[in-house]
Order: C-alpha cells, then structure tokens, then sequence
C-alpha cells in the first residue's frame, strides 16, 4: 500500500465496488476500540450516578457539576488545540492526548472524595474532550464523502459497545466491588488502545504538505471567521445539547421515577447497546445509499417523539423501559452519524484539524452549558425521585427543531459544492 493510498481519500468506482481495503478495515476498527474508551469514561458517569452520589455523599446538583467539568475543560482544550491540530501528524496528536485521557481517567479511579473526583473530569476533558475531532479528521482525511456515513456508523458502534459490554460491566463491578473498579478497567483498555495504535497506524500527515498559516493563533483565527463554517458551527452546539442534559440523569430517573430497580439498569443498557450495535452500520448505510439530510430528518422526528414519551414515564414495566430506552437510542444516531458525516465535508483539507477542534469544544461547552442548566431545571426530592424532568425534554425537542431547519441549509451548501441536489 502506498503511501498516497494512505494519505488521499479513495473516490473511484472500483473501490466504491470493493469497500474498505484491508488496512481500512484495521484503521476504522482502531478508532471505533479508542471511541469506545472515550465515551465509555463519559457514559460510565450516569449509570453510575445512583452509587457515586450516595457513596461520595453528593447532591445531584454537585453531581452535574461533576459532568459538566468534563465538558467545560474539553472546551477549552478544544479552543486551545485548534491552532495547532494541523501542524502535526494526526496520529502523533491522537497518542499525546489519548495519553492524558488516560491519566485523568486514573485520578477519578483513585478519588476518594468529592474533589479529587473533579479533579479527575477535569483532566480527563482537557485530554478527552480533543479525541473525538482528531478521529473526525482522521476520517476525513482518509475516507471519501460516499463512505464517510458507513464509516460513522461503525465508528459510532463504540457508542453502543459500550452501553452493551462496558456499562453492564462497570455496573456488575461497581455492584460487586467498587464504582472505582469501572474506572480502573478503562485504565487498562486505554492503554491496550494506545499500543496497538502506536504500532498498527500509519502516520496521517499528507495535510502538513499543504501551504498553512505558521501562526497558530492566525490558523484559528482564520477557521473561526470564516465564513461558511459558521452555520455548521451552530449546528454542532445545538447537537450537544440533549444529550448532556438527559444523560447525566437517566439512571436516576429510571430507578426513583420509573420505579426499575436498581438491579435492573445492566439489562436496559445491555439490550439497549444491542439494538444500537445493529442500529449504527445500518444507520450509516442509510445514509449513503439515501443521503445525509433525510437521514438526519428520521432521525429528528424519532427523536421529538421518543424524547417526550421518555421524559413524561411514569412507573412503567422492565419490558417497557427497554422499548423506550431502545427508540430514544434509534433516534440519537439516526441524528448522531448523518450529521458527522455530513459537517466533515465543511472544511478545507488544511482546516480540517482546527475546524474539528472548535466543533468538538463548541459541542463540550454547550453540553457542559445543559448539564448546568439541566441541574437547575430539575430538584431532587427525599425519596430520590426527580421533579421537572420533563422539562428538560421540553428543551431537547426544542433544539431538535432548531437543528433540523439549520441542517437543511448546511447540507444544501455541501450539495452545491458537491454538484447535487442531496448528499
């Protein structure tokens, strides 16, 4: 394999005929095992709210403070490395940061108290919070527009991987032994990922060929003024919102407000990544074959609707719980991979770092902005149950709305450029 069949984009017909080549293969798998890392130590937080809170003696409120100072530091890491994300190789910069993730993740596994868990989000979003658009970019880089939403979709099964192995898992560990086991074990995958990658990815650095502001401030600069990025900018920080406003939440809701005993979380978290599992190759399929925009569209109507069933359950059955969690979840990514794939075809070759940057910080300060203002919305009465949870779903059906008219005029401008209609 060549090195500028590493560094391009494949866009011919024989390839779209054959698929991904067999270092493709490898690559994507790669970075699905590190997503899985990453979101597993952010999603981890709420199933595990229900034990931390108690065992730290918190409120919900600290609890959502503790959240969202992975968001906020993600932030400003974001901001901070968008200057310099495309002076380096990619690869280089996935293992320096991933390294950090890593040292954060260990700190709240040691934290004993209250601050030194704050302390431990904090690193673990300086670090964390970039991963994810060094892997957008390196997608971008290496895959074609007509394979990107395949590529998403497999890419974003980390996502339902870990709701299906790593939150069972860490929920068995934590009910077992201790919620400092859950972070102990990421620890350790962590690492694993870090080595395979040091030694199974080739360097992705053909943008460095490319002619680059060589003031970092001014590449940042440059890609936050320009123009047709400010849209996409919009999008990505409305995306955020419902996620971190619902999730930090939802294990609590489920067992004070749905009445599911607390036993019971493992099994609709594990049926719900299964679905999901299945839900991301097919989404991301979808929206190849259909295109992005009416993909992202499914997915902004199943989301409205599952998202206020979800947030108006009263006591409801195991059995029922499950089919709702399983609809939400077919909503988040029918919204989720379409619209990544879409906003990577946005930025220039030489931007592509600096622009995934600023959407990846833009994305973790508006998530860290809903968990606040989730925290306010909602109250924590004495028998655990939360009051005005419904609200905050009055609020993602909100955004959802916003996104789906905004979206439309991003992808018509990616389609112009494109010369089509839909992409």
């Amino acid at each position: 394999m060549t090195d500028q069949t590493l560094a391009a984009p494949i866009d011919d017909q024989q390839e779209r005929q054959r698929g991904f080549t067999r270092y493709q293969s490898l690559l994507v798998a790669l970075l699905a095992f590190a997503q899985f890392t990453i979101i597993l130590d952010f999603i981890i937080m709420s199933p595990l709210g229900a034990i931390m809170m108690p065992s730290l003696d918190i409120t919900a409120g600290q609890f959502g403070v503790a959240v969202s100072a992975y968001a906020f530091s993600a932030g400003l890491s974001g901001i901070l490395a968008a200057g310099f994300a495309d002076r380096f190789d990619r690869k280089r910069l996935l293992l320096f940061f991933y390294a950090g993730f890593t040292l954060g993740t260990l700190l709240c596994a040691l934290a004993q108290n209250y601050q030194l868990l704050l302390l431990g989000r904090v690193v673990t979003g300086l670090f964390g919070g970039v991963i994810g658009s060094i892997v957008l970019a390196i997608v971008t880089d290496l895959f074609a527009l007509h394979l990107r939403g395949r590529v998403m979709g497999f890419v974003q099964t980390a996502f339902a991987a870990s709701q299906v192995l790593g939150v069972p898992t860490g929920l068995f560990l934590a009910n077992r032994w201790s919620w400092h086991v859950c972070f102990f074990a990421i620890v350790g995958l962590s690492i694993l990922s870090i080595a395979i990658i040091a030694f199974a990815m080739a360097p992705v650095d053909a943008h460095l060929k490319l002619k680059q502001d060589k003031n970092p401030f001014h590449h940042l600069v440059a890609t936050v003024s320009e123009p047709r990025y400010t849209l996409a900018f919009a999008v990505t920080t409305l995306l955020a919102t419902g996620g971190y406003m619902l999730m930090p939440y939802s294990s609590a809701f489920t067992v004070n407000n749905v009445g599911i005993d607390i036993v019971h979380l493992p099994t609709i978290y594990l049926v719900s990544g299964l679905f999901s599992i299945v839900t991301g190759p097919l989404v991301g399929r979808a929206s190849d074959t259909f295109g992005k925009y009416p993909t992202f569209v499914f997915g902004c109507a199943m989301t409205v609707v599952m998202v206020l069933i979800y947030t108006h359950l009263g006591h409801v059955s195991l059995v029922t719980a499950i089919a709702v969690n399983v609809l939400l979840f077919v909503g988040i990514f029918s919204r989720m991979i379409p619209s990544q794939a879409l906003i990577s075809a946005i930025p220039d070759q030489s931007q592509r770092g600096s622009f995934s940057a600023i959407s990846a910080s833009l994305q973790q300060l508006s998530g860290g902005l809903g968990s606040v203002l989730a925290a306010a919305i909602i109250s924590q009465q004495a028998d655990g149950s939360l009051l005005h949870f419904e609200r905050i779903g009055y609020v993602v059906v909100t955004t959802t709305i916003i996104t789906l008219v905004a979206m439309y005029f991003v992808q018509k401008g990616v389609a112009a450029r494109a010369g089509r209609s839909v992409v």
